[in-house]
């Protein structure tokens, strides 16, 4: 076996403890810092938005990408690694699925499943819906639309008391309906209220944008593990992809993605450390996005 063949499993096995610790340590102060610059751009350009100054709509693209990559946050959150405290990883994962439409209790148990079983068709949950491989399938994927839809139809299923998936145990499956009641009680109460004090600004500060924002998520997740391996060993069934500092501030270092795999106790704020450690064992990286896609586009079947 050479070095970048080596499993995800002995490459962890043959850290120090004192290494793991050190990988492991949470931060409330890390996780504060990055979630103030994420809401806080959320708060300063919707505010620009309202105030409507003759650049307004091109400030909507960026909106958007803010809000939708609050997805990564929401990502962070359910780990429990944003922040040392779990009632805040929990509130502050509450706050972001409601903007992004994304029950996070339910996302838990769907993510923790992706994690066990990564890239195993059979039980991966996140390959239920196949990765695009004709390039309308592409451009659909790419749109957005169809998540969405998914994630409209996931509330719905939730709150109507249907089996909410099998990745969900049962003795969750009545906080899984609950939360999506909850949600969908809140989305009826926000629209009353914009209806009823006329207040169209919530269309263009939040929901517009995160349709618009949506394809640059998509065109970020499909990276992560499109076209890797059907196999076990998280160095080869997930990518890490090398980018520049504002995408990776954006979604809080996941594009270091094998290594978040390999060991998903580790918080955003040490993944660069633990990219350090284990960049030799990668076997599936990638520079850049955009190099992605072009290989990508280019497999797709005519």
């Amino acid at each position: 076996m050479t070095v970048q063949d080596q499993d995800h499993r002995q490459f962890v096995a043959g850290l120090s403890r004192r290494q793991k610790q050190a990988l492991t340590r949470r931060s409330n102060f890390k996780g504060f810092g990055q979630l103030a610059a994420h809401w806080g751009a959320i708060l300063v350009i919707g505010g620009l938005i309202a105030a409507k100054p003759i650049f307004w709509p091109i400030l909507m693209p960026l909106q958007g990408v803010l809000i939708v990559f609050l997805f990564t946050t929401l990502h962070e959150s359910i780990h429990r690694t944003a922040f040392e405290s779990q009632w805040l990883n929990d509130a502050v994962a509450r706050v972001c699925g409601f903007l992004i439409l994304l029950p996070p209790d339910w996302f838990r148990y769907f993510h923790f499943a992706h994690h066990r079983h990564t890239q195993d068709p059979q039980n991966d949950p996140e390959l239920i819906q196949p990765k695009p491989e004709t390039p309308l399938q592409y451009a659909i994927h790419i749109s957005g639309l169809p998540v969405w839809y998914s994630h409209l139809k996931t509330l719905v299923r939730n709150a109507s008391g249907l089996k909410p998936g099998a990745f969900v145990p049962s003795s969750a499956q009545a906080r899984i309906r609950r939360e999506a009641r909850m949600m969908l009680c809140l989305y009826g109460l926000v629209l009353l209220m914009a209806i009823w004090f006329q207040y169209p600004d919530l269309l263009y500060v939040w929901v517009l944008p995160a349709i618009i924002g949506q394809p640059f998520l998509r065109f970020y997740l499909l990276a992560e593990h499109g076209r890797c391996a059907l196999v076990s060993n998280m160095f080869a069934n997930s990518r890490t992809t090398y980018t520049n500092a504002i995408v990776r501030r954006l979604a809080w270092n996941m594009p270091f993605h094998a290594e978040h795999h390999a060991f998903p106790a580790v918080p955003f704020h040490q993944l660069p450390q633990l990219h350090a450690l284990s960049k030799q064992h990668l076997q599936e990286t990638e520079q850049g996005y955009g190099r992605f896609h072009g290989k990508y586009v280019r497999s797709l079947k005519t």
